[in-house]
């Protein structure tokens, strides 16, 4: 069985979270992928704990399947070897601020000249252009600016600080993926490579989709607790007897009446659907009221077998170590290194094809210093 992406190859100049996970899933579908850093800047997911194996566990997991080599940048001849190995490379993916790889003289107008198939990726927290682009941000901030934290949370609260990374990885990483594979794809026609310009703000700020739609086509302004699906109807979380917390989503005519059977609540079928906020509210308050009379392992044994989209809140742990986790191959095991026998437990590429398959080969490795 082959990688779908075997053939294709990739410069990456990427640091941290956005770049690495898109480069991640490009070498876990076989793209070769050479990760070029600086010799005197570290990485920071070098350094970031924990660490399991001598390394950042970070570190490991982004860098996986990748050949990782030091180039100091300023230096002109590392630029001369760049220009002078381009061509034997599909796609660059660079995550510098707008301008830093104009100034090396590595940028897409200087590398398509020598290379004119090159497809060239560049993610930015603001894209290349508008009054934004030459500023820092984070992740947070661009939840921020692209009105996802404004419709979230508790409306008499501060938005959530999130626990994964969605403007990075679902804004860049995965916005990246997509926009190379489609210029992979629109190179076979034209023979040409193009540029990419991927904003996190952008990309992430397409995700308020439904949201969105309401707000440009109706006018209905979007606010925490208002509607369906943030908190404002019963789909919600739900606290146990012990403290941790079910997860309730059955919006649907037969979910609402399974779970109002099960927890002999008539209320969820008479207001369930009703958009009166009063009805509402009281339905949630059932529903709270009933959770919490029992603890989270009887909730659990009631609703395993029931199907009304009622699901355990589970640590991350307790996930990764799941049924579920377990038949659907969310943990696998990479070798240290292509001869060793010792291996460390990651995350899998969830992509599932019917003849192709991922390759895991080895962690990330140390940083080659020698040549390339």
């Amino acid at each position: 069985m082959s990688q779908p992406l075997s053939g294709l190859r990739v410069l990456d100049f990427s640091t941290l979270l956005p770049g690495p996970f898109a480069t991640l899933m490009l070498a876990d579908l076989g793209a070769d992928v050479v990760h070029i850093e600086s010799p005197t800047r570290v990485d920071l997911v070098r350094v970031l704990p924990p660490y399991a194996n001598g390394q950042a566990t970070a570190h490991s997991y982004l860098n996986r399947n990748k050949q990782s080599i030091a180039l100091d940048l300023k230096d002109p001849s590392n630029i001369q070897l760049i220009k002078d190995k381009i061509k034997d490379y599909d796609i660059v993916v660079e995550q510098f601020r707008p301008g830093v790889m104009a100034r090396l003289g590595l940028d897409y107008d200087t590398l398509s000249a020598l290379h004119p198939e090159l497809i060239y990726c560049s993610i930015t927290g603001y894209g290349q252009t508008s009054d934004y682009k030459s500023r820092a941000g984070h992740d947070i901030n661009y939840l921020a600016l692209a009105g996802i934290a404004g419709h979230s949370g508790r409306a008499d609260q501060a938005p959530p600080p999130l626990g994964i990374q969605v403007a990075d990885v679902a804004g860049g990483s995965l916005h990246a993926v997509i926009g190379i594979l489609a210029a992979v794809i629109e190179r076979r026609s034209s023979g040409l490579g193009q540029y990419i310009d991927i904003s996190m703000t952008d990309c992430v700020a397409t995700l308020n989709n439904l949201a969105a739609s309401a707000v440009l086509a109706a006018g209905q302004k979007q606010y925490p607790e208002q509607e369906n699906l943030n908190g404002g109807s019963f789909y919600d979380y739900y606290c146990t007897k012990d403290g941790r917390y079910l997860s309730i989503g059955g919006l649907e005519p037969q979910f609402m009446q399974g779970l109002a059977t099960i927890l002999d609540l008539p209320v969820l079928v008479e207001k369930g659907a009703s958009f009166d906020p009063e009805d509402r509210r009281a339905v949630k308050a059932a529903l709270q009221a009933k959770i919490e009379t029992q603890d989270f392992a009887t909730w659990q044994d009631v609703f395993s077998q029931a199907d009304v989209c009622v699901e355990p809140v589970l640590h991350l742990d307790e996930a990764l170590r799941s049924p579920l986790a377990q038949q659907r191959g969310w943990v696998v095991e990479v070798p240290l290194d292509k001869t060793s026998e010792q291996t460390e437990p990651q995350l899998a590429c969830p992509i599932k094809f019917s003849r192709s398959k991922a390759r895991y080969e080895y962690i990330g490795q140390a940083l080659n210093v020698g040549k390339w």
